[in-house]
């Protein structure tokens, strides 16, 4: 029979297929197999209709490797091909047989049958060009006579002649290319190879997929000679987990396919199995790992859960799935309504994506909460490996994910002695409290000693202890929770004194103008103002700030890789009762050059206690050396 032509349009599309859409050849088994069951789903429902007595059990898939002739062979009992079909679905790339097939049977009356079918996009055929050199197809349609072969050696085209065929269904014959030096198609002529493949892209396919391994073992009588038996081994597990009910499952078996799956040796703390239909419909099996991945702060951390369509691996990170905020999470989510072009490797964009993160999105939000109100040392376990991540997420965005997020943070409280959510914080305020008070340190027992925590705590006020280094961005990305303001203990201005408190400031902060305004120039702007202080207790002075930006946030933006020049408005404040500042208004009146000695003095002592360097550590050791001589 004479050789026909690809349509114009099929052999460009064919050639551009195989030189470029795939990103792994290893996909053609992927597709092949996929085309196998949906041509035994096919057979099946016609069972279902017109009771011709087959059942699920009577199908399978069936792999051959001929290493020396360089040949794989797929074969299937399924529904098979007539002349015409052979002719217009292989002949024109992009026509699917199985879309036409799931068109056609999608009635009323048959709508809750399970009839998906995997192949609906008409080219994962053609991958198999990738691989092979020649490329046979013979097929006999269900109840026909005859039995037809197609061959193709690739965008030359192809010729279909009779063949003789046993029974119902399709093998597909791969001729495998030999290997160069930029390509090792060897590899898929191996059992390992083959083997593998299955079970990372079609482990899940309903069928059983079946192939004769060779193992190899010690011959019996010798103590170096080994030898080699075959057996028919059944490549893949078809039920997937996923796809059970939850009360199916223990959680040892959750927590056996999380550490196969995902390679961990530790169990998860949590796992999340939902199946959702409506808008989206889905079923999703997420983990939350116990420990952080040794990468997970870097940038080589890739984010993302396995995608599946009707069991058959589509993407092994999609990213979009996950939103930063939840990085973490490992699992999979399979569907059978993705729009999918070209290859199942390329997702359309579209609202259905979207409408399955945000909703993978909520699970993972309820799981969390969950946790938080039932088992809480469980809880606190994941915070101190993920808390970070969930902080970051509310600060990015500009504050977009606050109100998901916010009730899932925790930070130290100063009257607990221990991580407590905002929401308990709250609930503790004292009746005249307007604000949820934090500070800012390097550690909480560092906080904890900070001079401006001194006169909140002695007022009986909580105060949250921030301890990394996104903390204040965070909050102050929040600015408040629930109505009330979050105010750092180093603002300055608290309002917190009473009225008598308040006059007696004011009258001191008034006879101490001038000495302040001299203290100032003595700094030479190293700080914005000089300040009676209304928050300090027992210390002389401290540093707070004005604006936006804390003297925390300041050390922070110092500390990134990129050069920052924002500083905080820094404000010396200094303590009316304590000694010094009779001290220090003395010598305004009678010596001013030792008030300078002491102010430079004061201002390094202060920017010591906050954990900042001073400009020049020799000059301020020998101003401490005069003043004590």
């Amino acid at each position: 029979m004479a050789k026909k032509a690809f349509k114009a349009e099929s052999k460009r599309l064919l050639d551009m297929m195989i030189n470029s859409i795939y990103t792994h050849k290893e996909i053609f088994l992927r597709e092949l197999i996929s085309n196998a069951s949906d041509a035994m789903d096919k057979l099946y429902f016609k069972s279902l209709t017109e009771n011709i007595g087959l059942s699920r059990g009577d199908f399978e898939i069936n792999l051959a490797v001929d290493k020396d002739a360089r040949i794989l062979t797929i074969t299937d009992n399924g529904i098979g091909m007539t002349k015409e079909e052979l002719d217009s679905n292989l002949g024109v790339i992009a026509k699917s047989g199985s879309l036409q097939f799931k068109n056609e049977n999608e009635s009323e009356e048959n709508k809750n049958e399970d009839i998906s079918v995997i192949g609906q996009f008409g080219v994962g055929f053609y991958s198999a060009f990738m691989v092979a050199s020649q490329v046979t197809v013979e097929t006999k349609a269900y109840g026909s006579d005859t039995a037809y072969k197609w061959y193709s050696e690739g965008v030359d085209g192809y010729t279909i002649t009779e063949t003789e065929m046993d029974s119902h269904g399709t093998k597909i014959t791969l001729k495998i290319k030999d290997s160069t030096e930029e390509e090792d198609y060897d590899e898929f002529l191996t059992d390992y190879k083959i083997k593998g493949l299955v079970k990372k892209y079609s482990d899940y396919i309903r069928y059983p997929i079946k192939m004769m391994t060779g193992h190899s073992h010690l011959k019996e009588g010798t103590e170096d000679e080994y030898e080699t038996h075959y057996e028919l081994e059944t490549l893949n597990s078809m039920v997937p987990i996923w796809k059970k009910n939850k009360s199916e499952l223990t959680d040892e078996e959750y927590n056996k396919f999380y550490k196969e799956k995902f390679y961990d040796y530790e169990d998860p703390i949590a796992h999340i199995h939902t199946k959702t239909e409506g808008a989206a419909t889905y079923s999703a099996l997420m983990y939350i790992p116990s420990k952080v991945p040794f990468d997970y702060y870097s940038k080589d951390y890739e984010k993302g859960l396995q995608l599946y369509s009707n069991g058959v691996l589509i993407m092994d990170k999609c990213a979009d799935l996950l939103p930063d905020h939840f990085s973490f999470v490992k699992g999979l989510v399979d569907s059978a309504d993705l729009s999918l072009n070209i290859s199942r490797e390329m997702l359309q964009h579209d609202r259905q994506l979207k409408v399955m993160a945000k909703s993978i999105e909520r699970s993972i939000k309820n799981e969390l909460t969950k946790m938080l109100r039932n088992d809480r040392e469980k809880y606190e376990k994941f915070w101190k490996s993920f808390g970070l991540q969930i902080k970051f997420g509310v600060y990015n965005g500009f504050g977009a994910g606050k109100e998901l997020l916010q009730d899932l943070l925790m930070f130290y409280s100063s009257n607990e002695k221990k991580l407590v959510t905002l929401e308990e914080y709250v609930s503790r305020m004292k009746e005249d409290q307007k604000n949820i008070y934090f500070a800012s340190g390097e550690t909480v027992d560092k906080i904890d000693k900070l001079p401006q925590t001194e006169l909140v705590k002695d007022k009986g006020y909580e105060i949250l202890y921030l301890t990394d280094s996104v903390d204040e961005f965070a909050l102050q990305m929040m600015v408040d929770y629930k109505d009330k303001q979050f105010k750092s203990v180093s603002a300055g201005d608290l309002d917190i004194e009473t009225p008598e408190e308040k006059e007696e400031i004011k009258a001191k902060a008034e006879e101490s103008k001038d000495m302040f305004e001299f203290i100032k120039e003595t700094l030479g702007g190293k700080v914005k103002d000089v300040r009676l202080s209304k928050i300090l207790k027992t210390h002389p002075v401290c540093l707070t700030s004005d604006g936006m930006l804390s003297i925390e946030m300041e050390k922070v933006l110092s500390q990134m890789p990129t050069e920052h020049s924002a500083k905080a408005e820094k404000v010396l404040e200094i303590n009316p009762s304590h000694p010094i500042y009779n001290k220090m208004r003395e010598l305004f009146d009678t010596d001013k050059d030792k008030l300078k000695l002491y102010s430079d003095i004061l201002y390094n002592q202060a920017l010591l206690v906050e954990g900042m360097p001073i400009d020049d550590p020799v000059d301020f050791s020998n101003k401490l050396c005069d003043l004590m001589s």
